[in-house]
């Protein structure tokens, strides 16, 4: 308990921050939403064919697998990250319980007020203004409310492709295996969802006028409430305003896993101590291909990379074994298809990684990947989708060396294979060989006798038009080049995976061991 009161003393700042963010999100979304939905009500009410079109169509988007969306919607915004998928996303999901409120609403008029209304002549505008929907707007009400709750906790997920919000806290935690920031995300986005509900159904209450009244003290508080959440919201929209100047901006971003978002860190220090850029950070981001498209189409500037990752599942290239040739191949092809720039690596490779749980290896006699052929009726494998389906991964290490597994690989989240294997529900993974949790967790390389997997010698990735904009910037990116050894990232990372450490601070911490960065080295650009 007290360290999560320690995270949330240090963190409560940006906490408020991401809540804000959060609540932007979820009403911007909302306000397109009703601007769209209820419109759709209306016309669904009058007509039994456009009823089943709208509601087809509703049910069939709500239906899709939010990850799925999110994928889809990174392609139909090619390849852009951040609040315009995630809201796009919100949109769609908060459409259906509008639609079928209002819906419900407009038919739940007692027909004697529709004769009256249309007896007094009145045309089907101010029959719909001044008599249907106001009489309607308690049911509707209801279902803004359910899609508000809704939208709450679908925001979190939008922060795997980079929007704002308490997701980025759930996201960080579950990539660095610590309970304490995935509560820090969860708690305040539950407490808010129950918020919105109880809020609008004190609205929806005092909108209907078959319901009891509620008490002054009731609706002074309600109000208040309602009145805090936009100014939150309005706080969070202000935030995002793109008032500063965009071409004084970077923007860094990262894969997940505490390597990628230390890294990132370190890269962000940099700009933003030895140039006068400012630094927008948008870490965890999920897989090669997400990072990769938002870099391609200028949603991100620079990210970090692997050279094995790039040539195999970026480029499409075979995998290649020596480490110089891949790092030419992936500059020269890079820059030729893309005019996207491979600066210095930072002096070690991240190669993939088959672990065990030590005791189990060691009983069974397990050192090389080899070994594995004669155990593959009781090894229980799992990996991550991206190692399942890369030419680099799965498929190419089975026939590398011959392996067929009994027992199907089990697919999962790769940031929690390594406790799969530590407690015992799975018996192999593929892990990074410079993660801090093989040493902690008491697991066991497998050597890669066979020497399948190519060089991963990690690099920043940049858009070569950020470089020739800002002349200064390549140096400052290219400062760690060659600084960093796999012993010295291994022990790094540690203090991440295993001490919980901000990725931030850790990242800080190493730069001052290189005498980084340089005093009253602010360079313009």
């Amino acid at each position: 308990m007290g360290g999560m009161l320690d995270l949330f003393r240090k963190e409560y700042w940006q906490l408020a921050l991401a809540t804000a963010a959060h609540l932007d999100l979820v009403f911007e979304a909302l306000a397109f939403a009703v601007l769209i939905g209820v419109p759709c009500g209306i016309l669904a009410a009058r007509s039994k064919s456009a009823e089943r079109i709208v509601l087809g169509v509703a049910n069939i988007l709500q239906t899709v697998p939010s990850l799925a969306l999110l994928g889809f919607l990174l392609i139909a915004f090619h390849g852009q990250i951040g609040k315009p998928p995630a809201r796009t996303a919100l949109v769609i999901y908060a459409l259906l319980p509008i639609i079928k409120n209002t819906i419900l609403g407009l038919r739940s008029i007692p027909a004697g007020i529709a004769e009256a209304s249309v007896g007094l002549g009145m045309t089907w505008w101010q029959r719909l203004t001044i008599v249907e929907l106001p009489l309607a707007i308690p049911i509707v009400l209801g279902g803004i409310r359910v899609a508000s709750v809704a939208s709450v906790g679908m925001a979190t997920i939008a922060a795997a492709i980079g929007a704002k919000g308490l997701g980025t806290y759930i996201f960080r935690g579950v990539s660095l295996s610590d309970t304490r920031l995935i509560l820090l995300g969860s708690i305040p986005a539950a407490l808010l969802a129950l918020i919105c509900d109880a809020a609008l159904g004190e609205v929806e209450s005092a909108l209907d006028p078959t319901r009891e009244r509620s008490s002054r003290v009731r609706k002074i508080i309600a109000s208040a409430v309602v009145a805090f959440l936009l100014a939150t919201a309005g706080w969070g929209f202000f935030n995002d305003l793109p008032g500063r100047n965009q071409s004084s901006t970077i923007v860094i971003g990262s894969k997940d896993g505490s390597e990628m978002i230390t890294l990132g860190h370190m890269l962000g220090d940099l700009i933003e101590a030895e140039t006068t850029l400012k630094v927008d950070r948008r870490f965890n981001l999920g897989g090669t291909l997400v990072c990769f498209n938002a870099l391609k189409k200028g949603g991100l500037d620079a990210y970090v990379e692997y050279t094995g990752t790039a040539l195999t599942t970026i480029l499409k290239e075979p995998p290649r074994n020596d480490p110089n040739a891949v790092l030419q191949i992936v500059r020269e092809t890079l820059k030729k298809r893309e005019d996207i720039d491979c600066l210095a690596p930072f002096g070690f490779e991240n190669t993939f990684a088959l672990i065990m749980r030590r005791e189990q290896a060691e009983r069974l006699g397990i050192r090389s990947i080899s070994d594995l052929k004669n155990h593959v009726g009781e090894i229980r494998p799992g990996f991550g989708p991206e190692f399942m389906n890369r030419e680099d991964g799965y498929p190419g290490l089975t026939k590398a060396y011959g392996l067929e597994f009994v027992v199907s690989p089990r697919e999962m989240d790769r940031n929690l294979l390594y406790q799969a294997v530590a407690k015992g529900s799975l018996d192999l993974a593929a892990g990074d060989s410079t993660d801090g949790r093989i040493a902690s967790l008491e697991l066991v390389v497998l050597t890669d006798d066979r020497h399948y997997f190519p060089p991963y010698q990690a690099v920043p990735l940049v858009r070569a038009e950020v470089l020739e904009r800002h002349p200064g910037l390549r140096k400052v990116l290219e400062v760690l080049g060659g600084k960093i050894n796999a012993d010295t990232m291994r022990r790094l990372n540690r203090e991440v995976d295993e001490k919980h450490r901000d990725p931030a601070e850790v990242a800080r911490e190493f730069l001052k061991t290189l005498g980084l960065p340089r005093t009253g080295s602010r360079k313009g650009s």
